[in-house]
């Protein structure tokens, strides 16, 4: 399983998408508090988010807590500032994955104390950054490939029909 471990967002599409990853890929979502939104019963009815009883979701007041709750043996950091891009990372059964909020990234103390496992995903040196939603989305089916896609729908036997989405 990956463990998919959102610090602060604050952006509720965002999270919204994430989720839904989450949902598809049977993926662990971590939520770090502060959150830019709620995540109520009744916010996420209003929504319309029809996935949302799929996703394994675990809330936590602070990265502490987060830390007293699981055994977090293989965490990556992604951000921006990692010195390699995520193909050298070596991902482990049950890895987490931490990202960090849309504005600001992972906490700097978080990212030093952490320095060796600090990855990023390759793009332009004058592009900021990409967004928060596809960047997990681009880790998650990583680990997942590496690992075989595993307790997903795979290759269907080939018809020799391309099917319309």
């Amino acid at each position: 399983m990956v463990n998919i471990v959102l610090v602060e967002p604050e952006i509720p599409q965002n999270c919204g998408n994430i989720a839904r990853t989450c949902a598809a890929t049977r993926s662990r979502l971590h939520l770090v508090r502060p959150l830019g939104f709620d995540i109520s019963d009744r916010a996420v009815r209003r929504a319309g988010l029809d996935y949302w009883p799929m996703v394994d979701l675990q809330v936590y007041d602070n990265l502490d807590e987060l830390f007293a709750r699981n055994a977090v043996d293989d965490l990556w950091l992604i951000t921006t500032k990692g010195p390699r891009d995520y193909t050298r990372a070596d991902f482990r059964q049950d890895c987490w994955l931490f990202f960090g909020k849309e504005t600001a990234g992972l906490p700097a103390d978080f990212r030093m104390a952490h320095e060796s496992r600090c990855i990023r995903i390759p793009m332009r040196e004058d592009a900021r950054s990409l967004n928060l939603a596809n960047s997990v989305a681009i880790l998650t089916y990583e680990v997942l490939r590496r690992q075989g896609f595993p307790g997903l729908k795979r290759d269907a036997e080939p018809s020799g029909a391309c099917p319309i989405f």
